[in-house]
């Protein structure tokens, strides 16, 4: 784990090791075979059944992705740094996140002897901090990520108009901070994100924290890639795509709280993360549309525990159980979302690996929507009821 965090961490910081001046193109085709169950499907009736699916699906395990990163010595142990990088989907050509050019990254900075302070389009700095110690951000992609990735340690979302600084490790430690503007003349706090992270490595040990506030999340954080709005759940307007929270884009401001932890002994690594996600003061009509009127602060908790064993260099095994439960919003009992998930993965090479991911979600009580929650795995479309699996099969080739 420690291993992945600080790998993680450096990749806010590419190339900054190289003594030269040089520009690299990157990349990840990530495409396999993904089947779901219970598919939640239109009838001519207007009733609502489940079917299975199976299709091609890509970027599951990482987005389809290629990419420029470049770095300039400037002397004085100061150096230039820039990432350009697009995201997109092998199984048809097209553009990911809403069809931006470099919807993934793309921003500029300089490095030096505390650390590196980039601007542009980036992400916060929990994911950073805090998504290595998922699973999502290991061996079971997406889909394996917390139910519609409520706190966005799998980076579904992305900051524009952001200023970062992540600091070199220090004896163990290391720092960041983000500020994204929200470019609102005449009002500096809408659409304002920021967060803070920490993390310390010692040795087999490794822990982080980190914070997370976004004001008028709909637009700022969720609609970020400027695509239309989806309409989903019966709620036109609104950018949040899982019904875990789709509900809630009339919130002024989302908060999320959180931490991770692991421990590795041998070949065995023990990991687990804790977040706590808030949609305060619910009913702001500027932020997004609100059809069940509700007012106040929507609570979010989640829990996931993880083991990861290394077999050889080659073959990696995972599984994990993850906890999510929504506290009473509108005068009604939240949803109750258990996952479990476990995944194979096998290095045909240094560069091109084989894998298979599982998860199995079941869903309770009442979801964001106002409707009995459905299972909704990340990735395939949400299920007819409260149970849905998904077995993915696929190949990731990095370039």
């Amino acid at each position: 784990m420690n291993k992945t965090l600080l790998a993680v961490v450096a990749a806010g910081v590419p190339a900054i090791a190289s003594a030269q001046s040089s520009v690299t193109l990157y990349g990840i085709i990530d495409e396999g075979i993904s089947y779901t169950s219970n598919v939640a499907t239109a009838n001519p009736d207007g009733s609502v059944s489940g079917h299975s699916a199976i299709r091609l699906m890509s970027g599951v395990m990482q987005q389809s992705r290629w990419g420029l990163r470049g770095v300039e010595d400037l002397g004085g142990g100061l150096k230039t740094v820039f990432v350009l990088e697009n995201g997109f989907d092998a199984s048809t050509g097209k553009l990911a996140q809403g069809g931006l050019l470099f919807g993934k990254k793309a921003y500029v900075g300089l490095s030096g002897p505390f650390g590196v302070v980039t601007v542009g389009r980036q992400y916060d700095t929990n994911v950073d901090i805090l998504g290595p110690f998922e699973v999502g951000d290991q061996w079971g992609g997406y889909m394996a990520a917390h139910p519609g990735d409520l706190d966005n340690f799998n980076n579904t979302n992305s900051t524009n108009n952001a200023i970062k600084f992540t600091s070199n490790p220090y004896r163990g430690f290391t720092v960041a901070a983000m500020l994204g503007l929200g470019g609102v003349a005449g009002d500096f706090a809408r659409n304002r994100i920021w967060s803070a992270s920490a993390a310390y490595v010692n040795g087999p040990f490794a822990l982080g924290i980190g914070y997370l506030s976004v004001a008028n999340p709909n637009t700022s954080f969720f609609g970020s890639t400027g695509s239309p709005a989806p309409t989903l759940g019966g709620i036109p307007g609104s950018n949040m795509a899982s019904p875990v929270y789709a509900g809630f884009a009339s919130a002024r401001t989302m908060t999320v709280i959180g931490a991770g932890a692991a421990w590795t002994v041998g070949a065995a690594t023990l990991g687990a993360t804790w977040s706590n996600t808030r949609f305060r003061d619910l009913g702001d009509a500027a932020s997004g549309p609100n059809p069940q009127g509700l007012a106040g602060t929507a609570l979010l908790n989640n829990a996931e525990v993880n083991f990861r064993y290394q077999f050889t260099p080659a073959l990696l095994w995972g599984a994990a159980y993850d906890y999510t439960n929504g506290a009473s919003v509108g005068g009604r009992d939240g949803a109750t979302y258990h996952q479990v998930a476990t995944g194979v993965d096998y290095l045909l090479s240094k560069r091109t690996d084989v894998y298979l991911i599982g998860v199995y979600q079941q869903a309770s009580g009442t979801d964001s929507t106002g409707h009995a929650a459905v299972a909704a795995i990340n990735g395939p479309s949400a299920s007819a009821n409260g149970r849905q699996a998904v077995v993915r099969v696929g190949m990731r080739h990095r370039f």
